[in-house]
Protein backbone atom coordinates (compact mmCIF):
# COMPACT_ATOMS: atom_id res chain seq x y z
CA UNK A 1 0.00 0.00 0.00
CA UNK A 2 0.96 3.59 -0.97
CA UNK A 3 2.05 5.45 2.03
CA UNK A 4 1.15 8.85 2.41
CA UNK A 5 2.34 11.81 2.19
CA UNK A 6 4.90 12.61 4.52
CA UNK A 7 4.54 9.70 6.45
CA UNK A 8 8.55 8.47 6.47
CA UNK A 9 8.56 5.43 8.50
CA UNK A 10 9.56 4.19 11.51
CA UNK A 11 11.54 6.22 13.41
CA UNK A 12 15.51 5.67 14.73
CA UNK A 13 15.68 4.19 18.40
CA UNK A 14 16.41 6.97 20.84
CA UNK A 15 19.84 7.57 21.52
CA UNK A 16 22.19 8.00 24.60
CA UNK A 17 22.59 10.99 26.12
CA UNK A 18 25.38 12.80 23.79
CA UNK A 19 24.51 10.94 20.69
CA UNK A 20 23.76 13.12 17.55
CA UNK A 21 20.66 10.90 16.35
CA UNK A 22 17.32 11.55 15.20
CA UNK A 23 14.71 9.66 12.98
CA UNK A 24 14.00 10.10 9.55
CA UNK A 25 12.04 13.57 9.13
CA UNK A 26 13.01 14.71 12.53
CA UNK A 27 15.27 17.92 13.26
CA UNK A 28 18.24 16.92 13.99
CA UNK A 29 20.77 19.68 16.10
CA UNK A 30 23.76 19.04 18.04
CA UNK A 31 24.38 17.23 21.07
CA UNK A 32 25.16 20.04 23.38
CA UNK A 33 28.36 18.23 24.39
CA UNK A 34 29.63 18.10 20.97
CA UNK A 35 29.13 22.09 20.37
CA UNK A 36 31.37 22.43 24.02
CA UNK A 37 33.89 20.19 22.58
CA UNK A 38 34.62 21.88 19.94
CA UNK A 39 35.19 25.26 22.12
CA UNK A 40 37.76 23.20 24.25
CA UNK A 41 39.57 21.52 21.81
CA UNK A 42 42.70 22.25 21.07
CA UNK A 43 42.74 22.10 17.21
CA UNK A 44 39.62 24.49 16.16
CA UNK A 45 40.78 27.70 14.76
CA UNK A 46 38.77 30.64 15.91
CA UNK A 47 37.37 31.06 12.01
CA UNK A 48 36.12 27.68 12.60
CA UNK A 49 34.46 28.30 16.37
CA UNK A 50 32.72 31.47 14.99
CA UNK A 51 31.36 29.62 12.60
CA UNK A 52 29.88 27.16 14.97
CA UNK A 53 28.78 30.13 16.87
CA UNK A 54 27.48 31.91 14.56
CA UNK A 55 25.45 30.07 12.07
CA UNK A 56 21.89 29.87 12.34
CA UNK A 57 20.49 26.46 13.59
CA UNK A 58 20.03 23.59 11.77
CA UNK A 59 17.28 23.66 9.59
CA UNK A 60 17.45 24.62 6.39
CA UNK A 61 14.93 24.50 3.55
CA UNK A 62 13.49 21.23 2.67
CA UNK A 63 15.08 19.60 5.46
CA UNK A 64 11.93 17.09 6.00
CA UNK A 65 8.35 16.95 5.06
CA UNK A 66 6.78 19.90 6.58
CA UNK A 67 5.42 23.50 5.29
CA UNK A 68 9.10 24.66 4.10
CA UNK A 69 10.11 21.15 2.96
CA UNK A 70 7.90 21.32 -0.35
CA UNK A 71 9.22 24.98 -1.69
CA UNK A 72 13.03 25.44 -3.13
CA UNK A 73 14.36 28.71 -2.25
CA UNK A 74 13.03 30.38 -5.57
CA UNK A 75 9.14 29.27 -4.54
CA UNK A 76 8.20 27.14 -6.94
CA UNK A 77 7.32 23.43 -5.66
CA UNK A 78 10.01 21.14 -6.42
CA UNK A 79 8.49 18.04 -9.43
CA UNK A 80 7.73 14.27 -8.11
CA UNK A 81 11.64 13.07 -8.90
CA UNK A 82 12.61 15.59 -6.67
CA UNK A 83 10.47 15.21 -3.58
CA UNK A 84 11.14 11.75 -4.39
CA UNK A 85 14.60 11.86 -3.73
CA UNK A 86 14.45 13.82 -0.90
CA UNK A 87 12.08 11.25 0.64
CA UNK A 88 14.49 8.14 -0.39
CA UNK A 89 17.74 10.60 1.23
CA UNK A 90 16.08 10.66 4.37
CA UNK A 91 14.82 7.31 4.79
CA UNK A 92 18.57 6.11 3.48
CA UNK A 93 19.42 2.67 5.29
CA UNK A 94 23.71 3.34 5.20
CA UNK A 95 25.61 5.44 3.78
CA UNK A 96 26.61 3.77 0.51
CA UNK A 97 22.82 3.93 -0.07
CA UNK A 98 22.79 7.69 0.61
CA UNK A 99 26.11 7.82 -1.98
CA UNK A 100 24.12 5.93 -4.22
CA UNK A 101 20.90 7.63 -4.55
CA UNK A 102 22.98 11.50 -5.25
CA UNK A 103 25.27 9.31 -7.49
CA UNK A 104 22.68 7.46 -9.98
CA UNK A 105 20.59 10.41 -10.03
CA UNK A 106 22.53 13.48 -11.32
CA UNK A 107 19.65 15.37 -13.12
CA UNK A 108 17.58 14.98 -9.96
CA UNK A 109 19.38 16.34 -7.38
CA UNK A 110 19.70 19.86 -6.13
CA UNK A 111 21.78 22.13 -4.13
CA UNK A 112 19.69 21.07 -0.93
CA UNK A 113 19.78 17.31 -1.29
CA UNK A 114 23.18 17.62 0.43
CA UNK A 115 22.69 18.93 3.93
CA UNK A 116 19.63 16.38 3.43
CA UNK A 117 22.14 13.73 3.39
CA UNK A 118 24.98 14.95 5.66
CA UNK A 119 22.00 15.08 8.43
CA UNK A 120 21.31 11.60 7.74
CA UNK A 121 24.73 10.44 7.79
CA UNK A 122 24.81 12.10 11.08
CA UNK A 123 21.45 10.12 12.47
CA UNK A 124 22.85 7.04 10.83
CA UNK A 125 25.90 6.95 12.43
CA UNK A 126 24.85 8.61 16.20
CA UNK A 127 21.79 5.59 16.25
CA UNK A 128 22.11 3.27 18.84
CA UNK A 129 23.27 0.59 19.88
CA UNK A 130 24.28 -0.82 16.60
CA UNK A 131 25.42 1.83 13.97
CA UNK A 132 25.71 0.36 10.27
CA UNK A 133 29.35 -0.18 8.71
CA UNK A 134 31.09 2.51 6.84
CA UNK A 135 33.74 2.30 4.50
CA UNK A 136 36.36 4.90 3.90
CA UNK A 137 35.64 4.49 0.07
CA UNK A 138 32.10 5.37 0.59
CA UNK A 139 33.00 8.54 2.98
CA UNK A 140 35.19 9.71 0.67
CA UNK A 141 33.22 9.42 -2.75
CA UNK A 142 30.54 11.26 -0.17
CA UNK A 143 33.12 14.12 0.17
CA UNK A 144 34.24 14.48 -3.40
CA UNK A 145 30.38 14.92 -5.04
CA UNK A 146 29.85 17.64 -2.39
CA UNK A 147 33.39 19.40 -2.94
CA UNK A 148 32.37 18.92 -6.88
CA UNK A 149 29.00 20.42 -6.50
CA UNK A 150 29.53 23.06 -3.72
CA UNK A 151 30.63 26.27 -5.77
CA UNK A 152 26.41 25.65 -7.32
CA UNK A 153 25.53 26.15 -3.67
CA UNK A 154 24.00 29.27 -1.61
CA UNK A 155 25.66 30.68 1.28
CA UNK A 156 22.81 29.12 3.37
CA UNK A 157 23.64 25.37 2.03
CA UNK A 158 27.51 26.09 2.60
CA UNK A 159 26.99 27.28 6.10
CA UNK A 160 24.70 24.45 6.61
CA UNK A 161 26.87 21.54 4.82
CA UNK A 162 30.10 23.28 6.88
CA UNK A 163 28.01 23.43 10.32
CA UNK A 164 27.41 19.39 9.47
CA UNK A 165 30.47 18.13 8.20
CA UNK A 166 32.53 19.90 11.27
CA UNK A 167 30.36 18.08 13.62
CA UNK A 168 30.42 14.66 11.89
CA UNK A 169 34.04 14.68 12.86
CA UNK A 170 33.63 14.80 16.47
CA UNK A 171 33.06 12.66 19.37
CA UNK A 172 30.64 10.48 19.46
CA UNK A 173 30.74 9.91 15.57
CA UNK A 174 34.73 9.77 15.42
CA UNK A 175 34.91 10.14 11.72
CA UNK A 176 38.17 12.58 12.44
CA UNK A 177 39.84 9.28 11.47
CA UNK A 178 37.63 8.01 8.85
CA UNK A 179 35.88 10.37 6.43
CA UNK A 180 35.47 14.23 7.62
CA UNK A 181 38.48 15.07 9.47
CA UNK A 182 38.52 19.03 10.74
CA UNK A 183 41.39 19.88 8.64
CA UNK A 184 40.07 17.51 5.47
CA UNK A 185 39.36 18.21 2.32
CA UNK A 186 35.40 18.79 2.80
CA UNK A 187 35.58 21.19 5.48
CA UNK A 188 38.53 23.14 4.17
CA UNK A 189 36.18 22.96 0.65
CA UNK A 190 33.47 24.71 2.02
CA UNK A 191 35.61 26.67 4.16
CA UNK A 192 36.82 28.21 1.09
CA UNK A 193 33.70 28.51 -0.62
CA UNK A 194 32.61 30.45 2.13
CA UNK A 195 35.19 32.97 2.44
CA UNK A 196 34.70 33.81 -1.35
CA UNK A 197 30.94 34.34 -1.11
CA UNK A 198 31.43 36.44 2.09
CA UNK A 199 32.62 40.41 2.01
CA UNK A 200 36.28 40.50 2.86
CA UNK A 201 37.22 42.00 6.53
CA UNK A 202 40.08 42.74 8.19
CA UNK A 203 41.53 39.37 10.42
CA UNK A 204 40.13 39.32 13.89
CA UNK A 205 43.04 40.23 16.46
CA UNK A 206 42.07 36.69 18.45
CA UNK A 207 45.31 34.63 18.03
CA UNK A 208 44.50 31.34 15.85
CA UNK A 209 44.39 29.05 18.53
CA UNK A 210 43.00 29.81 21.62
CA UNK A 211 42.62 26.81 24.41
CA UNK A 212 39.79 25.79 27.20
CA UNK A 213 38.87 29.05 28.89
CA UNK A 214 40.22 31.32 26.59
CA UNK A 215 38.25 30.15 24.09
CA UNK A 216 35.15 30.17 25.37
CA UNK A 217 35.77 33.91 26.96
CA UNK A 218 36.85 35.01 23.06
CA UNK A 219 33.41 32.98 21.71
CA UNK A 220 30.83 34.56 24.30
CA UNK A 221 32.19 37.99 24.33
CA UNK A 222 31.59 38.13 20.51
CA UNK A 223 28.65 40.51 19.83
CA UNK A 224 26.83 38.26 17.47
CA UNK A 225 27.05 35.54 19.84
CA UNK A 226 25.43 38.26 22.41
CA UNK A 227 22.60 39.10 19.99
CA UNK A 228 21.55 35.50 19.43
CA UNK A 229 22.76 33.05 21.84
CA UNK A 230 22.85 29.12 21.16
CA UNK A 231 21.31 28.56 24.47
CA UNK A 232 21.64 25.00 24.20
CA UNK A 233 25.22 25.23 24.17
CA UNK A 234 25.40 27.53 27.36
CA UNK A 235 23.28 24.94 29.05
CA UNK A 236 26.10 22.73 28.15
CA UNK A 237 28.89 24.97 30.05
CA UNK A 238 27.25 24.11 33.08
CA UNK A 239 29.31 20.49 32.55
CA UNK A 240 32.52 21.64 31.80
CA UNK A 241 35.73 21.01 33.94
CA UNK A 242 36.18 24.00 36.66
CA UNK A 243 40.01 24.32 35.59
CA UNK A 244 38.65 25.03 31.92
CA UNK A 245 36.53 27.77 33.12
CA UNK A 246 37.74 31.35 34.12
CA UNK A 247 36.09 34.38 36.11
CA UNK A 248 35.86 36.41 33.33
CA UNK A 249 34.29 33.61 31.57
CA UNK A 250 32.00 33.06 34.46
CA UNK A 251 30.80 36.43 34.31
CA UNK A 252 29.83 36.27 31.09
CA UNK A 253 27.96 33.60 31.25
CA UNK A 254 25.96 35.03 34.38
CA UNK A 255 25.75 38.09 32.91
CA UNK A 256 23.88 35.99 29.87
CA UNK A 257 21.54 34.21 31.80
CA UNK A 258 20.24 37.52 33.33
CA UNK A 259 20.36 39.55 29.81
CA UNK A 260 17.75 36.58 28.96
CA UNK A 261 16.50 35.92 31.98
CA UNK A 262 17.26 32.55 31.35
CA UNK A 263 16.63 30.47 34.37
CA UNK A 264 18.63 27.16 34.06
CA UNK A 265 19.38 25.65 37.44
CA UNK A 266 22.31 23.48 36.29
CA UNK A 267 24.13 26.81 35.45
CA UNK A 268 23.30 28.82 37.99
CA UNK A 269 24.24 26.33 40.69
CA UNK A 270 28.05 25.98 38.49
CA UNK A 271 28.02 29.47 39.13
CA UNK A 272 27.22 29.09 42.87
CA UNK A 273 29.73 26.11 43.37
CA UNK A 274 32.77 28.29 41.39
CA UNK A 275 32.32 30.93 43.57
CA UNK A 276 32.76 29.13 46.32
CA UNK A 277 35.52 27.05 45.17
CA UNK A 278 37.01 30.24 43.96
CA UNK A 279 36.05 32.29 46.94
CA UNK A 280 39.39 33.55 47.85
CA UNK A 281 40.47 34.33 44.65
CA UNK A 282 37.26 36.64 43.91
CA UNK A 283 36.98 40.44 44.79
CA UNK A 284 33.66 42.02 45.16
CA UNK A 285 33.18 43.66 41.95
CA UNK A 286 33.54 40.16 40.16
CA UNK A 287 31.19 38.85 42.69
CA UNK A 288 28.47 41.27 42.27
CA UNK A 289 28.62 40.37 38.77
CA UNK A 290 28.53 36.40 39.87
CA UNK A 291 25.28 36.87 42.10
CA UNK A 292 23.34 39.20 39.34
CA UNK A 293 21.07 36.74 37.81
CA UNK A 294 20.58 34.61 41.53
CA UNK A 295 18.85 38.18 42.21
CA UNK A 296 17.64 38.79 38.73
CA UNK A 297 15.97 35.17 38.21
CA UNK A 298 14.90 34.56 41.77
CA UNK A 299 16.55 31.73 42.51
CA UNK A 300 18.33 30.72 45.36
CA UNK A 301 21.14 28.09 44.71
CA UNK A 302 21.32 24.36 46.75
CA UNK A 303 24.67 25.09 47.45
CA UNK A 304 24.73 25.51 51.70
CA UNK A 305 27.97 27.51 51.33
CA UNK A 306 26.94 29.78 49.15
CA UNK A 307 25.64 32.34 51.70
CA UNK A 308 28.21 31.54 54.18
CA UNK A 309 30.57 32.18 51.65
CA UNK A 310 28.95 36.08 50.35
CA UNK A 311 28.55 37.33 53.85
CA UNK A 312 32.48 36.33 54.47
CA UNK A 313 33.33 38.19 51.39
CA UNK A 314 31.14 41.01 52.12
CA UNK A 315 32.96 41.49 55.59
CA UNK A 316 36.20 41.11 53.60
CA UNK A 317 35.67 44.23 50.60
CA UNK A 318 32.72 45.98 52.05
CA UNK A 319 34.97 49.38 52.23
CA UNK A 320 36.86 48.19 49.35
CA UNK A 321 34.13 48.46 46.66
CA UNK A 322 31.20 50.49 48.16
CA UNK A 323 28.99 50.29 44.76
CA UNK A 324 29.81 46.42 44.43
CA UNK A 325 28.57 45.87 47.86
CA UNK A 326 25.65 47.53 47.73
CA UNK A 327 24.39 45.60 44.56
CA UNK A 328 25.32 42.61 46.23
CA UNK A 329 23.06 42.81 48.84
CA UNK A 330 20.16 43.89 46.21
CA UNK A 331 20.57 40.66 44.68
CA UNK A 332 20.16 39.45 48.18
CA UNK A 333 17.18 41.14 49.41
CA UNK A 334 15.39 40.12 46.17
CA UNK A 335 16.47 36.59 47.44
CA UNK A 336 15.30 37.71 51.04
CA UNK A 337 18.93 36.66 52.15
CA UNK A 338 20.16 39.41 53.74
CA UNK A 339 22.63 39.49 55.99
CA UNK A 340 22.25 41.52 59.78
CA UNK A 341 26.35 42.24 59.51
CA UNK A 342 25.95 43.88 56.22
CA UNK A 343 23.47 45.78 56.92
CA UNK A 344 24.97 47.01 60.19
CA UNK A 345 27.66 48.02 57.91
CA UNK A 346 25.85 49.55 55.08
CA UNK A 347 23.92 51.75 57.45
CA UNK A 348 26.80 53.15 59.23
CA UNK A 349 27.52 56.75 59.49
CA UNK A 350 30.91 56.02 57.67
CA UNK A 351 29.90 54.58 54.63
CA UNK A 352 26.99 56.71 54.25
CA UNK A 353 29.56 59.95 55.10
CA UNK A 354 32.41 58.09 52.79
CA UNK A 355 29.55 57.10 49.39
CA UNK A 356 27.95 60.63 49.61
CA UNK A 357 31.38 62.94 47.68
CA UNK A 358 30.89 59.36 45.54
CA UNK A 359 29.81 59.69 41.49
CA UNK A 360 27.30 57.16 42.27
CA UNK A 361 26.32 58.39 45.59
CA UNK A 362 22.53 58.85 43.72
CA UNK A 363 22.11 54.99 42.83
CA UNK A 364 23.69 53.94 46.39
CA UNK A 365 21.09 56.16 47.85
CA UNK A 366 18.50 54.76 46.01
CA UNK A 367 19.89 50.89 46.67
CA UNK A 368 20.10 51.99 50.23
CA UNK A 369 16.14 53.22 50.43
CA UNK A 370 15.51 50.17 49.44
CA UNK A 371 17.12 48.03 51.62
CA UNK A 372 16.01 49.92 54.10
CA UNK A 373 12.43 49.46 53.03
CA UNK A 374 13.33 45.11 53.37
CA UNK A 375 14.30 46.07 56.56
CA UNK A 376 11.33 47.80 58.23
CA UNK A 377 8.67 45.11 56.34
CA UNK A 378 10.62 41.65 56.45
CA UNK A 379 13.11 41.85 58.74
CA UNK A 380 11.19 42.52 62.14
CA UNK A 381 14.36 41.43 64.61
CA UNK A 382 16.64 43.77 63.08
CA UNK A 383 17.98 46.06 65.57
CA UNK A 384 21.32 47.91 64.30
CA UNK A 385 21.68 51.39 62.37
CA UNK A 386 18.79 52.24 59.69
CA UNK A 387 19.46 54.59 57.01
CA UNK A 388 18.55 58.07 58.28
CA UNK A 389 15.33 59.62 56.14
CA UNK A 390 17.28 62.81 55.47
CA UNK A 391 19.11 60.27 53.37
CA UNK A 392 15.91 58.46 51.52
CA UNK A 393 15.17 58.85 48.04
CA UNK A 394 12.10 57.24 46.29
CA UNK A 395 13.38 53.97 45.55
CA UNK A 396 11.58 53.91 41.66
CA UNK A 397 10.40 56.88 41.03
CA UNK A 398 9.24 55.72 37.35
CA UNK A 399 7.82 52.71 35.49
CA UNK A 400 10.90 50.49 35.32
CA UNK A 401 13.19 50.88 31.87
CA UNK A 402 12.30 47.45 30.58
CA UNK A 403 8.11 48.52 30.74
CA UNK A 404 9.69 52.31 29.03
CA UNK A 405 11.45 49.98 26.35
CA UNK A 406 8.37 47.82 25.63
CA UNK A 407 5.76 50.22 26.09
CA UNK A 408 3.99 49.33 22.37
CA UNK A 409 3.73 45.84 23.54
CA UNK A 410 2.40 45.96 26.61
CA UNK A 411 -1.71 45.92 27.91
CA UNK A 412 -1.50 48.98 29.28
CA UNK A 413 -3.19 51.31 27.05
CA UNK A 414 -5.99 48.67 26.65
CA UNK A 415 -6.55 47.84 30.12
CA UNK A 416 -6.38 51.41 30.97
CA UNK A 417 -8.97 52.01 28.14
CA UNK A 418 -11.13 49.38 29.44
CA UNK A 419 -11.19 51.03 33.21
CA UNK A 420 -12.31 54.03 31.74
CA UNK A 421 -15.26 52.74 29.93
CA UNK A 422 -15.89 49.95 33.15
CA UNK A 423 -15.64 52.65 36.51
CA UNK A 424 -15.07 56.02 34.64
CA UNK A 425 -11.61 58.48 34.90
CA UNK A 426 -12.19 59.54 38.27
CA UNK A 427 -12.00 56.02 39.21
CA UNK A 428 -8.65 54.91 39.34
CA UNK A 429 -5.51 56.31 38.98
CA UNK A 430 -2.44 55.35 36.48
CA UNK A 431 1.04 54.69 37.38
CA UNK A 432 0.84 56.38 40.62
CA UNK A 433 4.06 56.20 42.56
CA UNK A 434 3.33 55.23 46.70
CA UNK A 435 5.54 55.86 49.58
CA UNK A 436 8.66 54.49 49.83
CA UNK A 437 8.63 54.57 46.14
CA UNK A 438 7.17 51.88 44.13
CA UNK A 439 5.25 52.72 41.05
CA UNK A 440 2.00 51.25 40.81
CA UNK A 441 0.24 50.44 37.29
CA UNK A 442 -3.50 50.82 38.46
CA UNK A 443 -4.74 51.91 41.67
CA UNK A 444 -8.48 51.95 43.06
CA UNK A 445 -10.04 53.32 46.66
CA UNK A 446 -12.63 51.02 47.97
CA UNK A 447 -14.88 51.44 50.53
CA UNK A 448 -15.23 48.82 53.49
CA UNK A 449 -18.84 48.04 51.65
CA UNK A 450 -16.74 47.28 48.30
CA UNK A 451 -17.74 50.23 46.54
CA UNK A 452 -15.27 51.67 44.19
CA UNK A 453 -14.75 55.33 45.13
CA UNK A 454 -13.49 58.79 43.40
CA UNK A 455 -9.63 58.77 43.92
CA UNK A 456 -9.77 62.67 44.16
CA UNK A 457 -12.00 61.99 47.69
CA UNK A 458 -9.45 59.91 49.34
CA UNK A 459 -5.93 59.61 50.11
CA UNK A 460 -5.02 56.80 47.67
CA UNK A 461 -1.44 56.26 50.10
CA UNK A 462 -1.10 53.92 52.56
CA UNK A 463 1.09 55.27 55.49
CA UNK A 464 4.41 54.48 55.43
CA UNK A 465 6.26 53.32 57.57
CA UNK A 466 3.25 50.96 58.16
CA UNK A 467 4.80 49.72 62.21
CA UNK A 468 5.07 53.96 63.12
CA UNK A 469 1.57 54.64 61.29
CA UNK A 470 -0.75 51.84 62.20
CA UNK A 471 -3.64 50.89 60.20
CA UNK A 472 -7.04 52.78 62.16
CA UNK A 473 -10.76 52.75 61.70
CA UNK A 474 -10.41 56.38 60.85
CA UNK A 475 -9.56 54.95 57.01
CA UNK A 476 -11.44 52.36 56.14
CA UNK A 477 -11.11 52.49 52.39
CA UNK A 478 -9.02 49.54 50.99
CA UNK A 479 -6.17 50.36 47.97
CA UNK A 480 -6.60 47.84 45.47
CA UNK A 481 -2.97 48.00 43.07
CA UNK A 482 -3.66 45.95 39.51
CA UNK A 483 -0.62 44.46 38.40
CA UNK A 484 -0.14 44.19 34.93
CA UNK A 485 2.22 40.66 34.58
CA UNK A 486 3.52 41.15 31.28
CA UNK A 487 5.54 38.50 29.18
CA UNK A 488 9.31 39.72 30.34
CA UNK A 489 8.11 40.28 33.98
CA UNK A 490 8.95 36.37 33.99
CA UNK A 491 11.88 34.39 33.39
CA UNK A 492 11.46 33.24 29.77
CA UNK A 493 11.42 29.09 30.56
CA UNK A 494 8.83 29.35 33.50
CA UNK A 495 6.17 30.69 35.05
CA UNK A 496 8.68 32.34 37.94
CA UNK A 497 8.42 36.33 38.50
CA UNK A 498 11.53 37.81 37.87
CA UNK A 499 13.11 38.67 41.35
CA UNK A 500 12.31 42.54 41.18
CA UNK A 501 8.89 42.30 40.22
CA UNK A 502 8.48 39.66 43.02
CA UNK A 503 9.74 42.07 45.49
CA UNK A 504 7.59 45.06 44.17
CA UNK A 505 4.22 42.71 44.90
CA UNK A 506 5.93 41.53 48.15
CA UNK A 507 6.81 44.70 49.56
CA UNK A 508 3.51 46.76 48.34
CA UNK A 509 1.51 43.31 50.29
CA UNK A 510 3.44 43.97 53.30
CA UNK A 511 2.54 47.44 52.99
CA UNK A 512 -1.56 46.92 52.92
CA UNK A 513 -2.68 47.11 49.42
CA UNK A 514 -4.50 44.48 47.86
CA UNK A 515 -3.11 43.23 44.82
CA UNK A 516 -5.10 41.82 41.92
CA UNK A 517 -2.56 40.29 39.00
CA UNK A 518 -2.94 40.57 35.78
CA UNK A 519 -1.45 37.94 34.08
CA UNK A 520 0.06 38.34 30.14
CA UNK A 521 -2.23 34.93 29.23
CA UNK A 522 -5.64 35.83 30.28
CA UNK A 523 -5.13 39.57 28.58
CA UNK A 524 -3.27 37.90 25.71
CA UNK A 525 -6.89 36.15 25.31
CA UNK A 526 -9.36 38.41 25.08
CA UNK A 527 -9.96 39.78 21.39
CA UNK A 528 -10.68 43.13 21.60
CA UNK A 529 -12.15 45.73 24.12
CA UNK A 530 -15.48 43.99 24.77
CA UNK A 531 -14.10 40.88 26.09
CA UNK A 532 -11.38 42.80 27.74
CA UNK A 533 -14.14 44.80 29.81
CA UNK A 534 -16.04 41.80 30.55
CA UNK A 535 -12.83 40.20 31.43
CA UNK A 536 -11.77 43.19 33.75
CA UNK A 537 -15.57 43.42 35.35
CA UNK A 538 -15.28 39.14 36.88
CA UNK A 539 -11.90 40.35 38.15
CA UNK A 540 -12.96 43.15 39.96
CA UNK A 541 -16.81 41.78 40.68
CA UNK A 542 -14.50 38.20 42.06
CA UNK A 543 -12.99 41.29 44.88
CA UNK A 544 -16.51 41.99 45.67
CA UNK A 545 -16.26 45.32 44.36
CA UNK A 546 -19.29 47.26 43.11
CA UNK A 547 -19.44 50.62 40.77
CA UNK A 548 -21.97 52.30 39.10
CA UNK A 549 -25.27 53.55 40.63
CA UNK A 550 -25.68 50.38 42.64
CA UNK A 551 -21.50 50.81 44.25
CA UNK A 552 -22.58 54.24 45.11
Amino acid sequence: MRRPRGELGPRAPRPTEGAICAGPGEPWSPSPNSMLRVLLSAQASSARLSGLLLLPPVQPYCLGPNKWGDRPPGGAPHAGPVQGLQRLLEQARSPGELLRWLGQNPTKVRAHHYPVALRRLGQLLGSQPRPPPVEQATLQDLSQLIIRNCPSFDIHTIHVCLHLAVLLGLPPLTLSSSGFPSDGPLVCALEQEQRFRLPPKPPPPLQPVLRGGLRLEAALSCPRFQRHPQHHLIRSLAEARPEELTPHVMVLLAQHLARHRLREPQLLEAIAHFLVAQEAQLNSKVVQKLVLPFGRLNYLPLEEQFMPCLERILAREAGVAPLATVNILMSLCQLRCLPFRALHFVFSPGFISHISGTPHALIVRRYLSLLDTAVELELPGYRGPRLPRRQQVPIFPQPLITDRARCKYSHKDIVAEGLRQLLGEEKYRQDLTVPPGYCTDFLLCVSSSGAVLPVRTQDPFLPYPPRSCPYTTRDPAQRVVLMLRERWHFCRDGRVLLGSRALRERHLGLMGYQLLPLPFEELESQRGLPQLKSYLRQKLQALGLRWGPEGG
